[in-house]
């Protein structure tokens, strides 16, 4: 007999912010690229996520009247396609969601926020009881969606799994919230959802959903220690047994360097040719000197939120010193004013050498990618991080710091043998940062033919979320194939 064909799987997601109709993150990047990339495997996904001010909405597919919180709500579904076997449907509520951010406004956030994705929670498991057809899994992403799992902890329900895309995020709210929300007091507990004495909608999704998983293996071995843990080491601790790591993958349609639409010409590692039009269209883009000095230079580029997470302390260390050295440094991103007027200052001081664009443009990180010759990411912490990925496709050495995603994705290059695909240093510090990167520059000057092969070394990894996919795919059968096993009816751990 034929092998059997493997199973399809109906899957629902739930998550707060998807691209490209919503994005403040990370979050949103995963939760546009996953979906599609298990549809393209042949299996069923319904991503739910909220329609905010701004996002155009598709067919109407339903509705229903919640009371959550106190307030009954009417709410709204519709349906627009991601792509074969994936669609999303936007959760349309007016006073919730119709107002100019996401989370907050001018840095603060809005203080019924645990309403707003209590409702997400809430509508979406009640859309899915209301489904002809079950789903096999149901997969919540972060805090916002920390009370899916719990909804649906009963036998009976659909498997649930967990992501943590940033463990700093916790979703801490009064308790007050608990017996609003619909939650028992019995769960406010050390191994519930209680945390020093509030509410924590991360640790709600941690504790009961069926698995949890984190964006890169690293991470998810650092969050289990208190220099990465952000006060949840012991809880990750605790549900080490059904904790996976699993690498983000990158849209390699949007990222190609082959047919990518912002650079001047394609390229890709048998030809190369096109990288150095890159980076003359880069330089020229930001205003920097374009001459044959320039371009034999190497150019350093960050595309980076400007705070201290992505390492932007330890470049402060440094900013006097980086006009003196041996490249030019091209710059985008915002963040903290801090940060944003030290780069602003370095490009008035030093406007032959350095120059940052603040804020955010499309065809300028395009460019930085294609067009510069190293990439810095020195992160104190990164779950996974995505530019790493996008550099080492376009032939753009990376630079950073071994932790989190980084370590997975990027390997120390050896000159001795030629193995590797970037720089890496480990100890938090200016000097471990300066001496990487005058590494990194020491080589691009002193052997372009050990620097080729380091380029065209990163541009054949595979970073493609087919990939990770597959790798959710056994996740989600193993937890599955538990749940039918178990039927846990309290907290995992």
């Amino acid at each position: 007999m034929p092998p059997r064909a493997p199973k399809q799987l109906r899957i629902l997601m739930v998550a707060s912010e998807a691209y490209p109709f919503s994005k403040t993150g990370g979050l949103a990047d995963v939760t546009a690229a996953l979906p599609k990339a298990l549809g393209r495997l042949g299996h069923d996904v319904t991503l739910i996520t909220p329609r905010y001010r701004g996002i155009e909405a598709g067919t109407l597919v339903d509705s229903a009247r919640l009371h959550v919180a106190g307030t009954w709500l009417d709410v709204d579904f519709s349906e627009r396609a991601l792509g074969p076997g994936a669609r999303v449907l936007f959760l349309d509520c007016p006073p919730l969601y119709d107002r100019p951010g996401i989370y907050n406004e001018q840095g603060i956030d809005y203080t019924d926020n645990a309403l707003r994705f209590g409702l997400l929670a809430a509508a979406s498991v009640d859309w899915l009881g209301r489904q002809p057809l079950p789903m096999d899994i149901v997969h919540a992403h972060d805090w916002q969606a920390g009370l899916v799992p719990v909804y649906l902890r009963d036998p009976g329900h659909p498997a649930t799994v967990f992501t943590i895309h940033n463990l700093a995020y916790q979703g801490i709210v009064d308790k007050a919230w608990v017996p609003r929300l619909g939650l028992g007091w019995q769960d406010f507990t050390v191994a519930g959802f209680e945390f020093y004495d509030r509410l924590s909608l991360l640790k709600a999704g941690v504790n009961f959903a069926d698995h949890v998983t984190t964006v890169s293996p690293t991470y998810a071995a650092e969050i289990q220690r208190p220099e990465y843990g952000n006060g949840f080491d012991g809880v990750m601790r605790a549900r080490a047994a059904h904790l996976t790591g699993i690498l983000n993958g990158i849209d390699t349609d949007e990222w190609d360097p082959r047919r990518d639409p912002f650079l001047p010409v394609p390229f890709d590692v048998s030809d190369l040719a096109g990288k150095s039009l890159a980076k003359r269209a880069l330089l020229e883009v930001y205003g920097l000197p374009l001459t044959d000095r320039t371009m034999a230079q190497p150019v350093v580029g960050m595309v980076s939120r400007m705070v201290d997470q992505k390492g932007l302390d330890l470049v402060a260390a440094l900013a006097a010193e980086l006009p003196f050295l041996d490249a030019s440094f091209v710059v985008l991103g915002t963040g903290d004013t801090r940060y944003q007027d030290m780069w602003n200052g370095l490009s008035a001081w030093r406007p032959d050498r350095i120059a940052a664009h603040v804020g955010f443009d499309e065809r300028r990180a395009h460019l930085i990618e294609g067009g510069a010759d190293l990439f810095l990411m020195p992160s104190r912490f990164e779950p996974c991080g995505l530019n790493q990925m996008y550099s080492l496709r376009y032939g753009t050495v990376p630079v950073v710091r071994a932790v989190g995603g980084l370590v997975d994705t990027v390997r120390p290059f050896n000159p001795h043998n030629g193995q590797g695909t970037g720089f890496l240093f480990s100890e938090y510090s200016p000097d471990a940062l300066r001496e990487t990167l005058s590494a990194a520059l020491a080589l691009y000057r002193g052997n372009p033919k050990a620097w080729t092969r380091l380029q065209k070394n990163g541009m054949r990894k595979d970073f493609s979320w087919d990939r990770s996919a597959a790798e959710y795919v056994k996740v989600y059968k193993r937890v599955m194939a538990r749940r039918r096993d178990t039927r846990p009816t309290g907290p995992g751990i």
